[in-house]
């Protein structure tokens, strides 16, 4: 009995301190969070509870490692409900092994922060953004993304 109570004391531990703090940002957070001129950001909505977010959320992780000695930031930002934000979301990104960076969007009201945003946005999710604000670029994906169909864009846009 002591040998199993060690080994989940253990995998409790070693899972809490794999687990990335969860920030909680406003839309405005997330646009001054993306506006360095000399970056290109991919930034991601998403939700726990979204089937087709969390399918392609591993294109992420792929996206992390493939830019990671470049001027390429991917950011995750997590549109779950406040009462799922700690616990739920920290848990769910070790138990995903997610690599990018994630947080939470705190506003919850769709209709403000969705056109500071991206005004074409409809609301669905998952949907990505990619944007370089040195580049005066910037593309809105509706819908579920591949690391094909990103890397194609972001390298263009680090060509230029």
């Amino acid at each position: 009995m002591k040998h199993l109570f060690l080994a989940v004391t253990i995998c409790i531990l070693s899972t809490a301190a794999r687990a990335q703090h969860i920030a909680a940002y406003s839309a405005d957070d997330v646009i001054h969070r993306t506006s360095s001129k000399d970056t290109v950001y991919i930034i991601n909505f998403w939700a726990t509870w979204c089937a087709p977010c969390v399918q392609e959320l591993p294109e992420f992780n792929t996206l992390q490692e493939r830019y990671a000695q470049q001027p390429v930031k991917v950011l995750l930002v997590s549109l779950d409900f406040k009462e799922d934000h700690t616990f739920r979301l920290e848990g769910f990104i070790a138990k995903k092994h997610l690599e990018p960076e994630v947080v939470w969007l705190s506003e919850t009201d769709p209709n403000v922060f969705i056109p500071k945003i991206e005004p074409s946005w409809e609301g669905s999710i998952p949907a990505t953004i990619i944007v370089a604000p040195g580049k005066q670029f910037k593309k809105f994906i509706e819908g579920q993304v591949t690391e094909r169909q990103v890397s194609g864009i972001v390298d263009k846009v680090l060509a230029k």
